[in-house]
């Protein structure tokens, strides 16, 4: 099983629900943080937490629906000097719901896909050569469960599961507590079994230790 402690980990969509959750597990466990939000104020509560248990943190605001904004950050990432060893891409939008679905205006595809799935590919394309030549890295991007849903077609076409939580973006009507994406979110940056391109469903993981998530993600 990888042993996270010392080595950096950067999470998008670090402010709030999943993606702090997931933050605040890795610091847990002894990783260092490299966050981004929209905003640097969104991250000083998850920061502050993560550094009272003993991680470095950097805190970058990028837009990731902007993609100069994206590239910038990740050339500002690498001026910090140091190895991201995982990567946690939590960050994503849920457009309007539309009821009168077949007037979706392209728009909702183009923000969707912009944020939910150019950015993490960029981010993806950038550190992916980077793990090659070290010879480690771990990548895990949530997906999302909701599909054939053409009320939230730009969603379910954009971003392709942690199971429906009670975050900001899930709603207070969902069924899963975001606690209960844990260790599931993250299992794929401990696995260390030498396979990859494999999807997780977070929810088949609740109530695990992570050497628990780890032995059945393995097998």
């Amino acid at each position: 099983m990888v042993d996270p402690k010392g080595r950096w980990v950067f999470v998008t969509g670090a402010s709030r629900g999943l993606g702090r959750l997931c933050a605040l597990y890795m610091a847990k466990a002894g990783a260092n943080l490299i966050l981004q939000a929209r905003t640097v104020e969104g991250l000083e509560a998850v920061a502050d937490e993560a550094e009272a248990m003993g991680a470095e943190v950097k805190v970058f605001a990028c837009d990731l629906g902007d993609e100069a904004q994206v590239k910038s950050m990740l050339t500002e990432i690498d001026a910090l000097g140091v190895r991201v060893d995982i990567v946690l891409n939590n960050a994503g939008i849920q457009v309007t719901y539309r009821t009168d679905y077949f007037e979706t205006p392209a728009e909702d595809f183009v923000e969707s896909l912009r944020v939910n799935t150019i950015a993490p590919a960029l981010i993806c394309y950038h550190f992916l050569p980077k793990m090659i030549e070290a010879g480690f890295g771990r990548i895990v991007n949530t997906t999302s469960g909701i599909a054939l849903e053409p009320q939230q077609a730009a969603y379910s076409a954009s971003l392709t599961d942690p199971g429906w939580c009670r975050t900001d973006l899930g709603g207070p009507q969902a069924p899963n507590a975001p606690e209960s994406a844990l260790p599931g979110l993250v299992v794929g940056a401990f696995v260390d079994d030498g396979k990859s391109g494999r999807i997780f469903r977070a929810q088949e993981f609740s109530g695990l230790t992570i050497e628990e998530a780890v032995a059945k993600a393995e097998s």
